[in-house]
């Protein structure tokens, strides 16, 4: 069974890239915390395909529709907004969904459609004798399932299939907010040989610098993530941001992709949650972020860089107000410090090109490869950044129940 997170958090999907929508199910969210739909399909909005010029031309709307999880009494505000119609023997049916409402601490379950399909573009890849893009799944999966394999744009394989991350991560994410005051944000910070000169971890620790405590502002936050989202390409540095965008739309026009490298770093988190060892939430995280579509690194804190250092200059001295420093990116032992969570995860250069590549049919004839048709992003990091948010939050607050689950409280479990 697969599940991102838990024991106490997690999610799961259902859905391929050009099925009838993708399914999910989010278990564990506490009761009681009011949930929208519309703040929920705000993060979908930055993950869907036509988000941004610079990704794959496929364009879906990507509505959220959730259909169990959710109450309040007042009728009109819990199923007013989105409803879902299906047809079927001939007959149609409609119902409604939940548009806002207090979490039931039942399980959570939502709907996406999928509207936008081109499946013929993928013929070329079909049975035994189909073509394989190097660099892809298709040899694989194909051979892993004796040859029962979706190929429409990679299957269940596809970076379609992050809306249940996307989600779930939002659900956990707004539930973070509301009781520690947690936001996740992400910035491109490398495409192809283009490297940022500003980073997003050190544009908040100097905010974090100038206030003189770890807690960062809300507005601030608002601010840094309006700066983000209103570049070229979500990037704390413009100037970059301009010069990637470029160079992503020349790469489209060759026929080819890059690769690109995302920082993605969350600040006001609780501390002391995490385990050592074999349920670090470093492990967790890392796990989660290095197992995303395209994932090739995943770097905590100052990552690699430390190997070059003395422990004289690598690690962070503290103060009776904090860490004055965070090189180590906000976990020691796999626990949380209360500085920021800081990540660096490096994405490959989309696999499916159209470019001549040596590669072979299923059944290993060897061929030069042609995509003849698809929908494609040139770069995958520029949509990856909320989906790595998502990702972070589900794992945070899968540690946050766990930890809270070692406090035992007797008055919390009183009926009479």
């Amino acid at each position: 069974m697969e599940t991102l997170g838990g024991p106490l958090y997690a999610v799961a999907g259902a859905g391929e890239s050009h099925g009838p929508a993708v399914t999910t199910i989010v278990f564990g969210c506490p009761p009681g915390l009011y949930l929208r739909r519309g703040d929920v399909q705000a993060y979908l909005d930055r993950r869907r395909p036509g988000s941004s010029r610079h990704g794959t031309p496929r364009n879906e709307k990507d509505k959220v529709v959730f259909l169990s999880g959710l109450y309040q009494d007042d009728a009109e505000k819990l199923l007013t907004g989105s409803s879902l119609s299906v047809s079927a023997d001939g007959l149609e049916f409609r119902t409604e969904g939940y548009e806002e409402g207090y979490t039931t601490g039942e399980p959570i379950a939502a709907i996406v459609l999928s509207t936008s399909k081109k499946s013929g573009d993928y013929t070329q890849f079909s049975g035994p004798t189909g073509e394989v893009r190097p660099g892809h799944t298709d040899l694989v999966k194909y051979h892993k399932s004796q040859g029962f394999v979706d190929v429409r744009g990679g299957g269940r394989s596809s970076y379609r299939s992050t809306i249940s991350d996307v989600i779930g991560g939002s659900i956990a994410r707004i539930l973070l907010r509301e009781k520690f005051g947690t936001m996740i944000l992400s910035s491109i910070s490398q495409v192809g040989p283009l490297k940022a000169e500003k980073s997003l971890a050190g544009h908040l620790q100097s905010i974090i610098h100038d206030s003189g405590t770890l807690a960062i502002d809300s507005a601030r936050i608002e601010e840094t993530q309006k700066q983000l989202l209103g570049a070229e390409i979500p990037s704390i540095d413009a100037e970059f941001a301009d010069d990637a965008a470029e160079l992503i739309k020349e790469t489209r026009k060759q026929g080819d992709s890059l690769g690109a490298a995302v920082e993605v770093v969350a600040v006001n988190v609780p501390p002391l949650v995490g385990e050592p060892l074999y349920q670090s939430l470093k492990v967790r995280i890392m796990g989660a972020l290095g197992g995303l579509n395209a994932v090739q690194s995943c770097e905590a804190g100052d990552g690699i860089s430390v190997v070059e250092r003395r422990g004289s200059e690598n690690n962070d001295p503290i103060r009776s107000g904090g860490y004055a420093k965070n090189s180590h990116g906000g976990l020691l032992g796999g626990i949380t410090s209360g500085s920021p969570l800081v990540f660096r995860v490096g994405f490959k250069p989309t696999s499916t090109i159209n470019m001549p590549q040596d590669s072979v049919r299923k059944n290993l004839d060897e061929i030069e490869f042609e995509l003849e048709k698809g929908r494609h992003d040139p770069c995958v990091g520029v949509r990856a950044g909320v989906t790595l948010e998502s990702r972070v939050a589900i794992e945070l607050l899968n540690a946050v129940l766990m930890h809270q689950s070692t406090r035992i409280d007797p008055d919390q479990f009183k009926l009479f």
